[in-house]
């Protein structure tokens, strides 16, 4: 069997909106500090629906990476390439340890439970067509959203500070950035004292605050 090499990192090229899932690949790059460009492809301007965008990423949707000839698209999966391919930057643990299993689940859950319900949450028209049952999805999104955090509150009570452990990695800055999001809702994930001692060591890192200045964004808290 042919051997195949790995190439090395090149000028990586980010397509992101403000304050999209785009964040957290965006300060995963400046901790690296690899070289990369920013392309603007705005949500509210539509620009993720171009025809030069969807043909990067058919789903239409907010972040994309291209790494050379390589398209990698949803935010948790770049964050996951990015963290192997650049191991000196320590944003994932080593591999087959305890700490990396719970690097994989947080990560996962948060994409795959966190997140979906915050799609649920602030698109409910892309799941159901009559108004009542939109405000109702959303009100049961929001239930939702609360027991996920929750669940996180009490596992960085038990292993934290960090989502793995002692080691800072992408999924922190995930939970940073749907943190961000959650200010939308009754009670935000800040509200439960575990996260917010998380996000507090998040938003002080210097590729965090760069990110959020380069994407005009404030803090909610």
């Amino acid at each position: 069997m042919k051997n195949e090499k790995t190439k090395m990192p090149g000028r990586y090229r980010l397509y992101w909106s403000p304050g999209s899932a785009a964040m957290a690949p965006h300060a995963a790059l400046i901790e690296i500090g690899a070289p990369f460009d920013l392309v603007l492809a705005s949500i509210d301007q539509g620009g993720h629906r171009s025809a030069d965008y969807v043909a990067l990423n058919p789903n239409a949707r907010v972040p994309t990476l291209v790494d050379g000839d390589f398209v990698i698209y949803e935010s948790a999966a770049i964050l996951m390439y990015l963290a192997s391919r650049h191991r000196a930057a320590r944003l994932m643990p080593p591999l087959g340890t305890e700490e990396y299993g719970r690097y994989l689940q947080w990560q996962i859950y948060l994409t795959n439970t966190v997140q979906e319900a915050f799609m649920h949450y602030f698109h409910p028209d892309q799941f159901c067509a009559d108004a009542a049952a939109q405000t109702e999805l959303k009100r049961i999104s929001e239930t939702r959203l609360d027991k996920f955090f929750d669940v996180i509150d009490r596992a960085l009570g038990a292993k934290g500070p960090y989502l793995a452990g002692e080691q800072f990695t992408t999924a922190d800055l995930y939970l940073h950035m749907l943190n961000r999001w959650s200010r939308h809702l009754a009670r935000p994930a800040w509200s439960f004292a575990n996260i917010r001692a998380l996000v507090e060591l998040v938003r002080e890192r210097p590729a965090v605050v760069s990110m959020m200045r380069a994407q005009g964004l404030a803090e909610p808290f």
